[in-house]
């Protein structure tokens, strides 16, 4: 397997390459993925309610009634009450076939990084569709309504996090293929979905390396979303070599905390995640890091306290459209997580007055501190 490199974000740099001395081992040539036997086997979709170690089919509120879905994974030490980070993925392009066997159906039941990543303990894992409006279904093959694509991921991954306790302040953008490139294409697209992510792990392909034929494809339009990284940490995969991706990213001009990784398989699947090989222990370190670092995201911190200097608990602090905290029992709060930029934080609880209700920040790669509300 290739070393991973790395550039910018130096303390990831750091402590990855330390971690990945164990599991790095250079080869010359690479092999078929089926070389190595799966050791994870990625749990069938029933329907019916979620529950620890079921991958369940669910529809947002709005496509009752149509064939638009999304998968929920509940990993097995899930418990109510608590909170696990969320990987988000979407799926490549189907029907797919290859000369070596690869396949790619195109649909959200075909996903597997998000579980070949976990091994189906301690994330939630959403695999979301493209939309195809004008049908009601799910899209097989590139965006779908990219508008009714990016409001589904949007109230989705907020529901997901409401409901069943995904931390708004680590949601991770993964995808294969097609998916890898709308790590840029959809995860990027505009300020308001850019804001969601912790980091990115885009496996083959990337966006703006090339043209496919579809609106905004150009190099000129995909480094206006790459800038929208700010900072933000990209773990960026291909099978056999990631030069051609590591070269257009250079020559972007785009700083952030960049990881290229290449695949000592050849093939166009997703399956390498299930398998027991060095390339997947340099991705799970690399998280663990990011989960730890935050690189390119800041923290917003204060209390809310009564008219008498009294603490309040429960309040709801948020910022965006998927950022929040309560304050704790001694009405502190920490919202993480939050890329540089001008924010508004709200804070609410039924039956209290807040002064002032929001509060204007501005993030300036550091933390701000102090930004307090009073009853």
């Amino acid at each position: 397997m290739r070393e991973p490199t790395v550039i910018a974000g130096r303390s990831l740099v750091v402590v990855v390459a330390i971690a990945l001395l164990a599991v790095v081992a250079a080869a010359a040539e690479t092999r078929d993925i089926r070389s190595i036997e799966p050791e994870l086997e990625v749990p069938p979709v029933s329907d019916g309610p979620p529950a620890p170690g079921k991958r369940v089919r669910q529809t947002a509120p709005d496509y009752r009634g149509t064939e638009v879905h999304h998968l929920l994974y509940l990993p097995t030490d899930w418990q109510p009450g608590k909170r696990y980070p969320v990987l988000v993925e979407y799926a490549g392009n189907g029907p797919y076939r290859n000369d070596y066997g690869d396949i790619s159906t195109g649909e959200v039941e075909g996903s597997k990084l998000g579980y070949g990543i976990s091994a189906g303990k301690c994330f939630l894992w959403l695999c979301l569709p493209y939309v195809n409006v004008k049908e009601k279904k799910n899209q097989r093959q590139w965006w779908g309504d990219v508008p009714a694509t990016l409001d589904y991921c949007k109230q989705t991954v907020r529901r997901v996090c409401e409901e069943y306790g995904g931390d708004p302040s680590a949601v991770i953008l993964l995808g294969f293929s097609r998916g890898s490139i709308g790590c840029g294409y959809l995860g990027l697209h505009d300020d308001e979905i850019a804001d969601l992510w912790l980091a990115f792990v885009p496996y083959s392909h990337y966006d703006g390396v090339r043209r496919w034929g579809y609106a905004a494809d150009d190099r000129e339009s995909a480094r206006t979303r790459l800038a929208r990284l700010k900072g933000r940490a990209s773990f960026i995969c291909h099978e056999s070599s990631v030069e051609e991706t590591r070269k257009y990213i250079e020559s972007s001009g785009v700083k952030a905390a960049f990881t290229f990784q290449a695949l000592s398989f050849h093939n166009h699947n997703d399956a390498w995640a299930l398998r027991d090989c060095p390339e997947r222990q340099a991705l799970r370190v690399w998280l663990q890091e990011v989960l730890v670092a935050r690189p390119g995201t800041h923290t917003v911190r204060g209390r809310v306290t009564d008219a008498a200097g009294r603490p309040l608990a429960g309040v709801r602090i948020e910022t965006g459209a998927t950022h929040w905290t309560e304050t704790d029992a001694d009405g502190r709060y920490e919202l993480r997580g939050l890329i540089d930029g001008p924010r508004q934080i709200a804070a609410r609880k039924e039956g209290l007055v807040l002064r002032p209700a929001r509060r204007e920040v501005t993030l300036a790669g550091r933390d701000v501190a102090d930004i307090d509300f009073t009853e």
